[in-house]
């Protein structure tokens, strides 16, 4: 992809979620409106690439930890939706 040197993280990096992450239907397992990972879930980028409808806008594939501590289906997941501030993530976790 052309735009590698443009995104914020990279493939193999480990990220946390900012929010709760919800499925919108269309993920294999969760039903519509299931709790994905909540805010403050450790996870690592598998893929990036943008929207398709709007090629600025990028977007990542990442792969959150599960309560065994196995890593879940890829969700896709915008930038500001993701943080590598692990302080951040461990007060996001303790607001829960």
């Amino acid at each position: 992809m052309e735009m590698e040197d443009d995104v914020q993280f990279q493939r193999g990096d480990v990220v946390f979620c900012r929010d709760d992450i919800f499925s919108d239907g269309g993920l294999p397992g969760f039903a519509e409106g299931a709790l994905v990972a909540a805010a403050g879930t450790r996870g690592v980028v598998v893929q990036f690439g943008h929207v398709e409808a709007m090629p600025s806008e990028q977007i990542y594939l990442v792969r959150f930890e599960g309560p065994g501590l196995d890593l879940g289906i890829p969700v896709g997941c915008l930038p500001e939706e993701l943080t590598q501030d692990e302080a951040e993530a461990r007060a996001l976790q303790a607001s829960h």
